[in-house]
């Protein structure tokens, strides 16, 4: 049996901490079954990303004509975005595989992993130990049960950033974060979108009125089925058929030549057999850390879509940097999770961080806010974003308790608004900061100073 002083699973933001607790001269192994760089470099984040700007560009050239540019007729190369997607992700990929393959510390064992017994792995046909581990295994597409459904061929998130050939016309199971952004792509481009959400609103973790607008906003681009429950899943002759049914029992029948399954995502510590060294997980499989991210076994921690505090990535880097401090000194400190933000690359655009106003409801902290529109601002008007605003939650003294943002931009215009909550800045300090004018960040100072 082959001993380190540390192993990590996962080669996501876990690849971080690997690298430096290496540096430090210690041995460190790390297992990745799956190609390197994590959900967030090959099935996530950056490949969604280069995608959808394909998608901004699109949208940005059909609305050109009220900006007085007169666009002839344009057409789409669809394997041709995709595949300079591919390209660039790949070989980001690749190029971190072949690093590692050069190198004997990180060790790098590309095999499917799991616990054999206490702080024991079994991976690539040996087992290795190490007294000191780190958990950041990530998630996978939660596939809900619904009749007929197996065996369709439907894709998820995984394959749609990888097809070769657009569809004619998308269904769209799933109302969250996942089926906005791409839903953006594909609607963009020209694809018929059909999107099937239980709840009453697309978005419904995000602040109640930015739910709201952005449903609007979708409602009048795609196909939009609020409230309904898809039953059963058909395939004939290339062609899926959906039938989806609401509370009053009215039911709907949906047919497309694809389906996306965007139903959240689920943690891959099922695949670990945790139970082998006494890892324990909570009931949707997350696993369970304290402050410092220590599981239920002192020297074994975890981090990101693994801990399900936070499913993005800059959250599990964030982490990553406590991770390190922690498996390497005496001494612990706890994640500090002051205003972590989130953004939605959907088109609007969202972006949120701290409460929402019915958290603050249910927690009884009692708030005052002030909700801003972009177009009362003089670059608002410019670009002709009717749809934005900023929504400002505030103590009475002033005290930043959330804000939440749909519209162009958005998730740039956060940062602003981070920075405050970070140093314990009031909105009153945000109203004395000198904003350039007439950019689109005076959106927040108005927003900011509407609390007087």
């Amino acid at each position: 049996m082959r001993e380190f002083d540390l192993i990590v699973i996962g080669s996501g933001s876990g690849l971080d901490v690997a690298n430096a607790v290496a540096q430090d001269g210690l041995r460190v192994a790390i297992i990745e079954k799956a190609r390197m760089g994590g959900t967030c470099l090959n099935r996530g984040c950056i490949p969604s990303k280069l995608l959808i700007h394909s998608a901004d560009v699109a949208e940005t050239i059909k609305g050109a004509g009220q900006f007085g540019i007169n666009v002839g007729e344009y057409s789409v190369d669809f394997e041709k975005i995709v595949s300079r997607t591919n390209n660039i992700v790949d070989s980001d990929s690749d190029g971190i595989r072949r690093a590692f393959s050069e190198i004997d510390n990180p060790k790098l064992f590309p095999n499917e992993c799991r616990f054999v017994g206490e702080k024991t792995i079994s991976v690539g046909g040996q087992e290795i130990k190490a007294q000191k581990i780190l958990i950041a295994s990530g998630t996978r597409p939660a596939i809900p049960k619904i009749k007929g459904l197996e065996g369709t061929g439907f894709i998820t998130s995984d394959e749609a950033l990888r097809l070769k050939k657009q569809p004619s016309t998308l269904a769209i199971i799933g109302g969250g974060y996942i089926a906005a952004e791409l839903a953006h792509f594909f609607g963009s481009l020209g694809t018929k979108i059909n999107i099937i959400q239980r709840h009453d609103v697309l978005l419904p973790d995000e602040d109640e009125e930015v739910a709201r607008k952005f449903t609007e906003v979708f409602s009048k681009k795609y196909s939009v089925f609020l409230g309904y429950s898809t039953e059963s899943v058909g395939k004939s002759n290339g062609m899926f058929n959906i039938v989806a049914k609401n509370s009053s029992g009215k039911r709907i029948e949906i047919e497309s030549d694809q389906l996306l399954v965007a139903a959240g995502r689920v943690p891959n510590s099922d695949t670990l057999d945790l139970g082998k060294t006494g890892v324990k997980t909570d009931g949707g499989g997350f696993i369970t850390v304290d402050e410092h991210l220590e599981t239920s076994v002192k020297g074994i921690f975890a981090l990101g879509d693994a801990v399900g505090r936070y499913l993005f990535k800059h959250a599990a880097n964030h982490e990553a940097q406590y991770a390190y401090y922690n498996l390497t000194h005496d001494k612990k400190i706890p994640v500090d999770y002051t205003a972590m933000p989130h953004a939605i690359f959907s088109s609007p655009q969202v972006a949120g961080a701290g409460y929402t106003e019915k958290e603050l409801e249910e927690k009884g902290i009692p708030y005052t806010k002030a909700v801003y529109p972009y177009i009362r601002t003089a670059m608002g008007e410019a670009i002709e974003d009717r749809d934005g605003f900023v929504n400002l939650l505030a103590s009475k003294e002033g005290k930043i308790l959330g804000c939440h943002i749909i519209g162009s931009h958005a998730s740039v215009l956060i940062h602003e608004v981070l920075v405050a909550m970070k140093l314990g800045a009031s909105v009153h300090d945000i109203v004395r900061t000198v904003h350039v004018h007439p950019a689109l960040s005076e959106v927040v100072a108005r927003a900011a100073s509407a609390f007087g």
